[in-house]
């Protein structure tokens, strides 16, 4: 039985070993500050994280957002171009919510900065009709600084989106992979 297994285990690997036989990466393999060709951050948005923590009929609002970089190095693994997607999902925000914007801010928690990445969006172009909804942004331009400085410490920055109700913001949370 011993030889059994150990001889599909072998076979298992020889077999890994030859789909892997010429494969090309399809990322830049010299690495980020943050040791990822291809950096994706996870943000988990709050109202309460906001300054000041949101109040009233949005105060049960939430979501997530996901930031994917997409950048452009040359030969020696130097950023030259960069360019972002953004994918945000929110709920618990009462029916016909329209957002008015959304960035990427530069803040530690508990503090606010100004406006760093802007993702785009218009007043009004997403409405939470139901009280839920999503929207995804992408090619969004950034200067190599800016991906820079958001790579090198993506804790002091955070995304948040927008509504009438909130202008300054009505949920907020800091990036992290």
């Amino acid at each position: 039985m011993k030889r059994v297994i150990a001889l599909c285990v072998l076979v298992a690997l020889a077999g890994a070993a030859a789909a892997c036989d010429g494969d090309t990466p399809t990322t830049p393999s010299t690495p980020t500050p943050d040791n990822n060709p291809q950096p994706v951050y996870s943000v988990v948005l709050s109202t309460a994280s906001e300054v000041p923590p949101v109040g009233g009929s949005e105060a049960g609002g939430s979501g997530t957002a996901t930031v994917t970089f997409n950048l452009t190095r040359d030969a020696g693994g130097t950023v030259t171009a960069a360019a972002l997607d953004v994918t945000v999902n929110a709920s618990g925000f009462p029916p016909g919510t329209a957002l008015t914007a959304s960035h990427i801010h530069p803040g530690a928690p508990g503090s606010n900065g100004g406006v760093f990445v802007s993702f785009g969006l218009t007043a009004g172009e997403v409405v939470f009709a139901n009280g839920s909804g999503s929207f995804t942004k992408r090619g969004i331009t950034l200067t190599v600084d800016q991906a820079n400085a958001i790579m090198a410490n993506p804790g002091g920055y955070y995304v948040n989106i927008h509504t009438a109700a909130h202008a300054g913001g009505a949920a907020r949370g800091q990036l992290h992979r």
